[in-house]
């Protein structure tokens, strides 16, 4: 197991660092202190700069017009660009439209790939995917209010949704409901592919998380569907496999994810270092001299570098014996990483003391945005819990 990567590898991770130094860090503190939807016309130039370079889509197959990175690759170029606000935007790489796009490429009809995959490649358009109701639990996908019923040609779907990531601006949303109240728990969902403008449609809200609503890509929203009616070809893969294909999007999102948070990782650790050098605290004497924060640093470094392995690790094994094979690997990794982020996030911030509350550095920014981390794709209580049964079980306790 050789995790080396290649120089073909090597040089294209350089082009994305190259990339994030030269275009998007000067573009952070404007994404730091102002709504992202009226960033965008400044914004949108960095797109074009990704799509001049070459970098534009690593994760998608090249015959849709990406790069068609393996997931390996992708784990160095995630981490890459993760540590800026900007960088998986900028390139069109960011949730939700990553794992939107996979279950199109997978299992999206001739049709709906051009109507739907072609524009979002293109950067013409966003998605979103609205799973999470309100007076559901996130953790349990096979438990939802929303309905779809067909009637002659269409589907009417109702319900309520929220944390629909990237609601504000986006063209259409994959939206997850029940098409069949009384089949098998793990068969009673279905995915449709709703265009955002349809009637009945209603975004109500940007949720203000930790007390900001977000615009555009960067919100998550509160969806209602009232007699929301789409035609019967806008079913995504087969009746009654929703779970299944939200299985799909999620263990692959969930690397992207961690890929992502190691990027965070690691530009608050910098930051970090940065500032236990030059930090004075006494004459002659620098924040880094004191014991408590040479541990922070340790401990970091140590995390970072654990998390890290098993991400590769992890992405291997994905690309090597498939998503199925990967099972314990991904839990394990979704509960690492984010636990990790936060650690690190958290001392960095101490560290900077009041400084690191502002928004005059990107930790408070990434604090808010990532606290969510070890809820989404599933809390850590329920990977830990899945894990550990999958675990025992291997070794003879009955489930």
């Amino acid at each position: 197991m050789d995790f080396a990567p290649p120089p073909k590898t090597l040089e294209l991770v350089a082009r994305y660092r190259a990339f994030v130094d030269e275009e998007l860090l000067k573009l952070e503190p404007l994404v730091l202190a102002k709504p992202f939807g009226s960033c965008l016309p400044v914004l949108n130039q960095a797109r074009t700069q990704a799509k001049v370079r070459g970098l534009w889509a690593p994760q998608i197959p090249q015959e849709h017009g990406g790069l068609g990175l393996s997931l390996v690759e992708l784990a160095f170029v995630g981490e890459a660009l993760g540590g800026c606000p900007l960088g998986h935007w900028a390139v069109n790489f960011q949730p939700p439209d990553a794992g939107n796009l996979e279950l199109l490429h997978l299992f999206g009809s001739a049709d709906q790939k051009e109507r739907f995959l072609k524009p979002v490649v293109d950067g013409a358009a966003r998605s979103c995917f609205a799973m999470t109701e309100p007076d559901r639990p996130g953790s349990n996908p096979t438990w939802l209010e929303t309905t779809a019923r067909k009637e002659g040609s269409q589907w009417v779907i109702n319900g309520h949704k929220w944390f629909t990531s990237g609601a504000d601006g986006a063209a259409y949303a994959i939206v997850m409901a029940s098409t069949n109240d009384e089949g098998k728990p793990h068969e009673r969902a279905s995915m449709i592919l709703v265009p955002m403008s349809t009637p009945g449609v209603s975004l109500v809200r940007n949720l203000p998380v930790m007390g900001e609503a977000g615009s555009d890509w960067a919100s998550h929203s509160e969806v209602t569907f009232v007699d929301v009616k789409v035609p019967l070809s806008h079913l995504l893969g087969q009746e009654g496999h929703g779970f299944t294909l939200a299985q799909e999007r999620l263990g692959p999102g969930r690397i992207h994810h961690c890929m992502r948070w190691l990027g965070i990782c690691q530009r608050a650790f910098e930051l970090m270092m940065k500032r236990a050098v030059d930090r004075p605290v006494a004459p002659f004497r620098a924040l880094g001299q004191q014991q408590m924060v040479q541990r922070y640093v340790a401990e970091s470094a140590i995390q970072i570098e654990a998390a890290r392995w098993l991400v590769l690790k992890t992405a291997w094994v994905i690309d090597t014996q498939g998503q199925k094979a990967a099972r314990d690997d991904i839990a394990m990794i979704k509960v690492l990483v984010a636990r990790t982020l936060q650690d690190v996030l958290d001392r960095a911030i101490q560290v900077h003391g009041g400084l690191g509350l502002l928004d005059d550095l990107p930790l408070a920014w990434f604090f808010r945005h990532e606290r969510a981390a070890r809820i989404y794709d599933g809390p850590d209580e329920v990977h830990l819990a899945s894990l550990a049964k999958r675990l025992l079980g291997a070794r003879g306790l009955a489930r």
